[in-house]
């Protein structure tokens, strides 16, 4: 199936991409072994939403955004999980889209393993349980949401601000998901702009974050 390519990107302004994207899958390659997930859930944010993290202006954290689209943004929050956004606009616009959840399709094993190392260190360390990834609960917590998704994927700060969706390790390929109903709604554990409906998950599908 072929990696989504700078022309897919450039094409589109970002809330259509963070619609397009749904049903499309992300790849992680690396030494470890290769994980995948459908994406199926996403936030945009664009440059006048005050939730956006370039609202106000370019700073070392942010620059990313301000890249070429098709350029990776990882954040972090809480000083520890790690969010992935696809840069969408040109040169100098700071938009993106968050991928808040994944349907994970390969190298569950790893994901699990990766989830349940996270378990001794940091937040994950108070939850009651670690994660099978051999039964369906397991599997549907692998990466139904933004910190947990970059955990199962072996995603960190250390793959911010470089186009690898295009060129590198990780990228976006498909659509493999096709015919499926789109929600549309608000987005999640925000104060500013929280009544924007910038947010949109497939319908139905259990590996959403929240419905």
């Amino acid at each position: 199936m072929a990696t989504l390519d700078h022309t897919f990107y450039q094409q589109h302004d970002t809330l259509t991409l963070a619609q397009l994207l749904l049903g499309c899958e992300l790849v992680h390659e690396n030494a470890e072994g290769t994980t995948a997930g459908i994406i199926v859930e996403t936030e945009g944010y664009l440059t006048d939403d005050p939730a956006c993290h370039a609202y106000r202006r370019q700073t070392t954290r942010n620059a990313a955004m301000f890249g070429l689209a098709g350029t990776l943004y990882v954040y972090q929050i809480y000083n520890h999980y790690n969010c992935i956004n696809v840069v969408t606009r040109p040169e100098g616009v700071g938009e993106a889209v968050l991928i808040r959840a994944l349907e994970p399709t390969e190298g569950l094993e790893l994901m699990g393993l990766r989830r349940n190392e996270a378990f001794k260190t940091g937040f994950e360390r108070y939850r009651n349980n670690t994660i099978d990834a051999t039964t369906a609960d397991g599997q549907r917590n692998l990466a139904n949401g933004p910190g947990k998704l970059t955990i199962a994927m072996g995603i960190n700060r250390a793959h911010d601000n470089f186009s690898s969706l295009i060129t590198g390790p990780i990228y976006i390929r498909g659509p493999v998901l096709h015919d499926f109903d789109m929600v549309t709604t608000t987005r999640i554990g925000l104060t500013l702009g929280a009544d924007l409906p910038y947010r949109y998950y497939i319908n139905g599908n259990r590996f959403v974050s929240k419905k």
